[in-house]
């Protein structure tokens, strides 16, 4: 039995709750980003897919046609106010498009609120791990100028503790997740809480989850679903409706950011250790190597049969990737498909037909290889 939805606080539940407490607001932009140093200075880190199903006129008009919908609605959303509870605004350099944004919201659209982009690095040597602990510094620097906080070493480690516990809780969902009672739509309900929850309120909501008795693994077509973001969220019941399931994820705003502890006392290098160690990522110029043989061994560890790359459209890094990661997963047994989406369009019959097709075939070669 699914643990009542209503169990989780919504986005605007939490803002509210936390706001009425003192606390500020970050707003944050896709992908990586330090949330324990935003919540040593008092700061709800709030993540900004999109969002989905918003007017994208507003952000059209000072954008290029071929910018993805998550740059383009959030401008958009930003000048129909829609940002206004935050008190700063956190742009990662994901991509050449969040790069722009955030530049635009620097020179040209300014709103109200402080902007502070996030460089990062494109690689994991030394010097990309001391490169990121100085941007982490820096925008210490940044935080300290706007509030008049000074948060001390001990501080910002307690807070970088917090989020590792919820991160850790988090890789527990998704290496136990076929033995949770919920469906695909109330696992990913659950574990994307964390774009928005404070960390020790969604530990608590994970150990409740964690220590339900286990059930009998859910049965279906196993998939590993690779991409962005999962909307519209209905794309999860109708896998299940055609019979997949989807057993593990390379989504950037879910399985690439189970990010490990850190291990430097230092706690500005420990927050660039934890992301810089992540799985890999083309937003962090990871090479499609190392992204192939992750996405082999984890379809390996988790029974899934097939890949179903599902993108935001006119997401570079993601296209980038594409050939050389599909034909790598057919050598190496791994049938994939891929669909691209925009976050402002429901889910089209064509783009429902294209994955049922290749469950289907998923399930015709299970098949054949079982006799």
């Amino acid at each position: 039995m699914e643990p009542d939805p209503r169990s989780i606080p919504s986005c605007t539940e939490t803002i509210r709750a936390w706001t009425a407490r003192g606390g500020g607001v970050a707003a944050v932009l896709p992908i990586h980003y330090p949330r324990a140093l935003l919540r040593a200075f008092g700061l709800l880190p709030v993540e900004v897919w999109g969002p989905p199903q918003v007017d994208p006129a507003p952000g059209a008009a000072h954008l290029q046609p071929y910018v993805c919908s998550i740059v383009g609605n959030a401008l958009s959303f930003l000048l129909k106010d829609g940002l206004d509870v935050a008190d700063v605004i956190i742009v990662p350099h994901a991509c050449d498009s969040l790069q722009g944004l955030g530049s635009l919201l620097l020179d040209f659209v300014r709103p109200r609120q402080p902007v502070f982009p996030l460089y990062l690095p494109r690689g994991r040597r030394e010097s990309d791990r001391q490169f990121l602990a100085d941007e982490c510094r820096a925008l210490y620097g940044k935080l300290a100028a706007i509030t008049g906080r000074a948060p001390s070493e001990e501080e910002l480690l307690e807070s970088i503790r917090r989020e590792e516990e919820a991160d850790g809780l988090l890789a527990e969902l998704h290496h136990r997740r076929r033995a949770l009672s919920l469906t695909d739509l109330a696992f990913y309900r659950l574990v994307r809480a964390r774009e928005y929850l404070p960390a020790e309120e969604f530990s608590a909501l994970a150990r409740s989850v964690l220590d339900t008795p286990p059930a009998d693994p859910r049965t279906g077509i196993p998939v590993l679903l690779s991409g962005i973001v999962p909307e519209p969220m209905a794309l999860l019941d109708a896998i299940n409706e055609m019979g997949g399931t989807v057993v593990a994820d390379d989504l950037a705003c879910c399985g690439r950011r189970l990010y490990p502890p850190g291990v430097s006392s230092d706690p500005f290098r420990r927050m660039a250790e934890r992301i810089l160690d992540g799985p890999p990522d083309p937003t962090r110029g990871s090479p499609i190597t190392e992204r192939l043989q992750h996405l082999v061994r984890t379809a390996r560890e988790t029974g899934a049969r097939g890949v179903i790359f599902y993108d935001v459209k006119f997401c570079e890094p993601e296209l980038f990737d594409l050939p050389l990661l599909r034909r790598g997963l057919q050598e190496a047994g791994l049938p994939s498909v891929h669909v691209e989406v925009d976050l402002n369009d429901p889910l089209s019959g064509q783009t429902l037909t294209r994955i049922e097709a290749f469950l289907e075939m998923v399930a015709g070669q299970t098949e054949e290889a079982r006799r």
